[in-house]
C-alpha cells in the first residue's frame, strides 16, 4: 500500500470535474473532443488526465457484460471467522469475474459482486471454492433481477448537490456530436467501420478465444488504442477496430470510468438492503436511483429485495440520509444499513488506501 498522503479535494477544480464528467459519458472520446467541448487545449486535457489518472483518482476500464453472455450479475455476502475477511477479500479481489470487493460488519463479512462469464466459472466460485473455504461461515448469493443505477449512470456527487461542476446541456450535447469514440489518432480510415448490426436472424455474435488478449489490455487501461490492441492481439488496426466495435454494437464489451470517491471528501459508503413492497419495487428503485448519494441500485433476489449503495461525506450524512431521504418513502418495509470498512475492489480497479491502484502504465 502507498504511503503517499492524498491530496487535498479542493485540489480537484472545475476543468478536472468537467473531464471527469466527459469521460464518464464517453469513456474513450479523444483529448481534442474534450478540448473542444471545455474550451482548453488538448495538451491541456491529456496533462489534467494523466494527473488524475497517477493521483489514483479515475480509470476507464473495458469490461464484458455478463448478462450479454447468458450470465446474470451476482451480489454475494460472505460471512467469515473473525480475523479473515482480509485474506479472503484480496483473494477474491484478484478474480477477473469479481468486482466491488469490500469488507463490512466489523471485518466478518465481505461483500462482492460475482461477474462470471459462464455458468461453469459461477459455479466453481459459489459452488466449489467459497464453501470450500475454511474461513466461510455462510454466503448469501443474490441474483441481480433489474438495475436502476449503475448500468448506464454514474456516480456524480463530485459535481456538488446541484451538479454545479459539472458539463451543461450544451456541452454534453458538443460532447456526443459527431459520436468519437477513439483517444487517439490511429484510428484505421481504409475501410471504415462497420455501422449497422448484421441481418435480422443472421448468428449471434460472442465472444470468442481470440479476443481474450484485447479484453485483458481494455480491463487495465478502457482507452487503449488501436495501435495498442493491434499490438497485443497481433491483428491488424482495422481488424482490431472492427472487433471491438462490433462487440461494443452488441452490449457485450462496455466502458466505465471508476471514480475513487475518497479523494474527494466522500469518507463513508454502505450497502442498503431494503425490503420494500413487491407493487412499488420499481417505483422506489427509479427514486433511490435518481439520488445523488446513490451510485448503484438495483432490485435483486431474496428477502431483502432492493439493494442500493450510498456513498456519503461522513456517517452523520449517512444518518440524515437514511433517516430523512430513505425513511420517508412510502413503501418501504424495512432496511439494513451496512456500512463499509474498507473497500478492495471497484468495479475493475484495485484500491490503494483511498486511491485506486494504478494497473499499468498509461501511454
Amino acid at each position: 500500500m502507498s504511503n503517499r498522503p492524498p491530496p487535498e479535494s479542493s485540489s480537484r477544480d472545475a476543468l478536472d470535474l468537467q473531464i471527469i464528467h466527459a469521460l464518464q459519458l464517453r469513456p474513450r472520446a479523444s483529448f481534442s473532443r474534450i478540448a473542444a467541448v471545455t474550451g482548453v487545449s488538448e495538451q491541456t486535457v491529456a496533462r489534467r488526465y494523466r494527473r488524475l489518472h497517477a493521483d489514483g483518482v479515475i480509470r476507464v476500464i473495458g469490461l464484458v457484460d455478463p448478462r450479454r453472455v447468458g450470465q446474470n450479475d451476482w451480489v454475494v455476502r460472505v460471512r467469515v471467522r473473525p480475523g479473515s475477511a482480509a485474506r479472503l477479500a484480496e483473494a477474491l479481489a484478484r478474480r477477473d469475474d469479481v468486482a466491488w470487493v469490500t469488507l463490512g460488519a466489523a471485518g466478518s463479512e465481505v461483500v462482492c459482486s460475482v461477474r462470471s462469464r459462464s455458468q461453469e466459472q459461477r459455479d466453481e466460485l459459489l459452488l466449489r471454492r467459497l464453501p470450500g473455504t475454511a474461513p466461510v461461515l455462510g454466503i448469501s448469493a443474490h441474483a441481480v433481477l433489474h438495475r436502476f443505477a449503475g448500468s448506464e449512470a454514474d456516480w456524480l456527487g463530485y459535481g456538488g448537490p446541484l451538479g454545479a461542476g459539472l458539463l451543461s446541456a450544451g456541452q454534453i450535447e458538443r460532447l456526443g456530436q459527431p459520436p468519437d469514440d477513439q483517444p487517439s489518432d490511429d484510428l484505421p480510415r481504409a475501410g471504415g467501420l462497420p455501422t449497422a448490426p448484421g441481418p435480422a436472424g443472421g448468428p449471434a455474435v460472442r465472444l470468442e478465444p481470440g479476443d481474450q488478449p484485447m479484453l485483458d489490455l481494455l480491463a487495465a487501461d478502457g482507452r487503449a488504442g488501436y495501435a495498442a490492441l493491434a499490438t497485443a492481439t497481433r491483428w491488424t488496426q482495422s481488424r482490431a477496430a472492427r472487433r471491438l466495435e462490433l462487440l461494443q454494437r452488441h452490449g457485450i464489451v462496455y466502458f466505465d470510468v471508476d471514480v475513487a470517491t475518497r479523494m474527494f471528501g466522500f469518507d463513508t459508503t454502505a450497502y442498503l438492503w431494503l425490503t420494500v413492497e413487491p407493487a412499488r419495487l420499481g417505483e422506489l428503485g427509479e427514486e433511490l436511483a435518481s439520488h445523488p448519494e446513490v451510485p448503484f441500485a438495483a432490485a435483486v433476489s431474496g428477502a431483502s429485495n432492493l439493494l442500493a449503495s450510498v456513498v456519503c461525506r461522513d456517517i452523520e450524512a449517512l444518518y440524515q440520509y437514511v433517516s430523512g431521504r430513505i425513511g420517508g418513502l412510502d413503501g418501504v418495509r424495512q432496511i439494513e444499513t451496512s456500512p463499509e470498512l474498507r473497500r478492495i475492489k471497484q468495479a475493475g480497479s484495485l484500491m490503494d488506501g483511498p486511491r485506486l491502484a494504478d494497473p499499468a502504465p498509461v501511454p
